[in-house]
């Protein structure tokens, strides 16, 4: 035992440097450098020595910091997309409601008026494409749009403004 002491007091501190100087994290150094000596005591009999101690543990603590930050970059890897996944169905469900919300509002309109306004507003069609295929005049399209919004004014402030945000950033949920 006591040799295993002084082979712990005389390295400690210089093997912890070397993994320190690969991992960057102090504790994360020491216990790769305390595993090393556990693992090196349970095995010290099968172990053969064939240079030094010294040089034998630099390369043991070199190739165990390694394999701490490949194992950390896994387990940081598999985090990331748990977190991801978790954050791609609240994202989901928060369009779906956001949907749903102006699908309400719009189904307050009248049908042709709706129809209008969501070909344009929505679904980013010209005034003229509308015109055509509903053989109206582009102004009959002009009013029904913007008796639209002046209802959605009126309706309620809140769903008017999400209806506004869809229109100007022409989002592309539908």
């Amino acid at each position: 035992m006591k040799n295993f002491d002084s082979l712990f007091k005389e390295h400690y501190t210089f093997l912890c440097l070397i993994s320190y100087s690969i991992l960057k994290d102090r504790d994360a150094a020491k216990d790769v450098v305390h595993d090393f000596f556990i693992s090196y005591w349970q095995k010290k009999n099968n172990i053969s020595i064939e240079i030094s101690f010294r040089a034998y543990a630099v390369k043991a603590i070199k190739n165990l910091s390694i394999q701490a930050i490949r194992k950390s970059e896994k387990e940081n890897s598999l985090l990331n997309k748990v977190v991801l996944q978790e954050y791609d169905i609240q994202r989901d469900t928060e369009v779906i409601n956001f949907k749903q919300k102006i699908f309400r509002v719009l189904e307050k309109l009248p049908e042709k008026r709706r129809e209008i306004f969501v070909a344009a507003v929505l679904n980013g069609h010209s005034y003229e494409e509308i015109a055509e295929t509903r053989a109206i005049s582009i102004n009959t399209v002009k009013t029904q749009i913007k008796r639209s919004y002046a209802f959605l004014r009126t309706y309620r402030r809140e769903d008017f403004v999400i209806i506004f945000i869809c229109s100007i950033s022409s989002l592309y949920l539908f």
